[in-house]
């Protein structure tokens, strides 16, 4: 272990190229010694921009430097839900509370903000990081199953895809799209797009809004998915240098049972391969079988667990 002579501490609103290579440099290093996952999302986040000229308004990036060297991190990350926190330790430099400090002030932000309940999240692997999260009171919530296409994994059959299209959102889609996540990921009953703008009206602020659009720039692009002009789905598709990535796909459920779902997870994975997508992810519930078994089918595997819990004000 190595003792901390020079400690000090750079707190951001967004993050910038040398704040990214910093802590990408430390996450590798991270994984590699630990064999554990990290559920970070730089590559997103340093699209993310802040520009209000009046210096920092929300704290959402939190580095421990020893002298010149960045030996914590922890961060903040929101889709238009609970704040997502995830963070790591230099292995030469732990138990010494560089996380503790780090998520002292991670929760003075949050009461700052007033954002509700929040989530922490840790890879099942990892025993510092679960014991670290059940002694701050944090109560188990759910699991994510991190899964990695397969390079074998089959081609599609153009007769699959035959008819359905991919179409870009816009902004105009907003509510659209927020209304296809309440079904799929809130467990709510089906709403209408009508019911869904009154809601977002009535009870959305506007920064939890996510504009189609303004996720494009930040390298997140989402798409409608079409058959015979209606809409039967979405999926959102993120590339990077190295790994695409495959989020929020889901089938309305009107439109279930007759093999969209393959259809759409099938199209998506050609679209990240005529990128160029070194590797293909994606993430799923736990709990969700069919989701997992539809997966595994198309050539998926897992590869890691992320446990979520729950922090209540």
């Amino acid at each position: 272990m190595k003792r901390i002579g020079k400690p000090w501490i750079k707190l951001k609103e967004s993050m910038e190229e040398e704040d990214y290579d910093l802590i990408s440099q430390l996450q590798e290093r991270c994984i590699d010694l630990d064999q554990t996952a990290l559920k970070l999302e730089l590559d997103y986040k340093l699209g993310v921009s802040y520009d209000s000229g009046e210096g920092i308004q929300d704290i959402n990036e939190f580095m421990y430097f020893d002298g010149e060297k960045l030996i914590g991190y922890a961060g903040i990350c929101s889709f238009g839900g609970p704040w997502e926190v995830n963070g790591m330790v230099d292995p030469d430099y732990r138990r010494q509370g560089v996380f503790s400090k780090l998520f002292e002030l991670v929760i003075a932000e949050w009461k700052r903000r007033g954002s509700g309940s929040i989530l922490l999240l840790s890879d099942r692997n990892s025993e510092a990081g679960q014991k670290f999260i059940v002694a701050v009171g944090a109560q188990y919530k759910h699991s994510e199953y991190e899964m990695f296409l397969k390079k074998d994994a089959l081609v599609a059959d153009p007769d699959q895809l035959a008819g359905i299209v991919f179409r870009k959102a816009t902004n105009a889609d907003a509510a659209e799209i927020a209304r296809q996540n309440a079904i799929y990921f809130n467990n709510e009953e089906e709403i209408s797009t009508e019911d869904m703008i009154l809601q977002v009206e009535e009870e959305i602020s506007p920064e939890d809004i996510i504009l189609p659009e303004e996720e494009e720039k930040r390298g997140m692009t989402s798409y409608l998915v079409e058959k015979e002009g209606q809409i039967i789905g979405k999926v959102n598709l993120q590339l990077t240098s190295k790994l695409g990535a495959i989020f929020g796909l889901g089938v309305l459920p009107e439109h279930r049972r007759k093999g969209y779902g393959r259809a759409l997870l099938l199209l998506a994975i050609e679209k990240l391969r005529e990128a160029n997508a070194q590797e293909i992810m994606l993430q799923v519930a736990a709990e969700n079988s069919n989701a997992l078994n539809l997966y595994k089918s198309c050539g998926f595997e897992e590869t890691s667990t992320m446990d979520y819990f729950e922090l209540r004000p």
